[in-house]
């Protein structure tokens, strides 16, 4: 009699762990954790890393020297709710290059760090859209992530970070997608092809950091065909910024 009751118990548990929310549940849920946080506004200021092809890129237009594997900036992004963002890059001795977008936007000031550019165009339609009532949001969520060629109702699960992770898209290496913790349901990564065909990786982690909380995750990592690019660490945080407009 053991034996069966064990084997039983076992199909249940792999069961329940394989369970998957439908894809309307988890774009919802995601939704409406953005929509409980209280903050209008954030600034956070970090430092910005370059990497591989990045420091090319981003030393031409920072006015730096590009022969070396790394490449460090002070960044800071802007975060104003809804649809305004603001990712810039300076050094002391250098140049600040700036990459806006608002209200679905974009502009670029001075010469433009495609990696900084993709990195604000996803926080801005990932962290700081905000509409009406949830159900709008969550239609509004579902209509971008189609516009990037994600399938947002077919759903599986997968690790990120040690953590586990709701998938949105189709299976498969480099299919576009969009993955969501499974714990909180904070925006963990971003995959998707841009209208050159470059494939594209957004990667975002820790909630939980004291100097940014739940608004933005501490660290923001851009990823292109492969290559790790740009990585923006948050190091403080103010929610009580006053933002001019002129910023977006």
């Amino acid at each position: 009699m053991k034996r069966p009751v064990l084997l039983l118990g076992l199909l249940t548990a792999l069961s329940a762990g394989a369970y998957v929310l439908p894809g309307g549940s988890i774009m919802r849920r995601m939704v409406g954790a953005r929509h409980e946080l209280s903050f209008s506004s954030i600034k956070a200021d970090g430092s910005v890393h370059f990497y591989g092809a990045g420091v090319k890129e981003a030393g031409g237009a920072l006015g730096l020297p590009t022969d070396r594997p790394e490449l460090e900036a002070d960044g800071t992004v802007y975060l104003r709710v809804p649809d305004r963002c603001r990712f810039e890059a300076k050094v002391a001795e250098g140049n600040t290059v700036a990459s806006v977008s608002s209200g679905g936007r974009k502009r670029v000031e001075g010469t433009e760090i495609p990696a900084l550019t993709e990195a604000v165009q996803q926080v801005c339609a990932l962290l700081a859209e905000r509409r009406g009532s949830v159900q709008d949001g969550r239609e509004a969520l579902e209509a971008y992530l189609s516009g990037l060629g994600i399938e947002p109702r077919t759903t599986s699960l997968a690790r990120f970070g040690g953590e586990v992770v709701y998938v949105l898209g189709t299976q498969g290496e480099g299919k576009p997608q969009f993955w969501v913790f499974k714990d909180n349901f904070r925006p963990a990564r971003l995959l998707h092809k841009d209208a050159k065909g470059t494939q594209w990786d957004v990667r975002f982690q820790d909630y939980s950091s004291a100097a940014t909380g739940e608004m933005l995750p501490r660290t923001i990592e851009v990823w292109r065909g492969g290559e790790r690019l740009l990585r923006f660490t948050a190091l403080a945080g103010d929610t009580r910024a006053k933002l001019a407009d002129t910023l977006f």
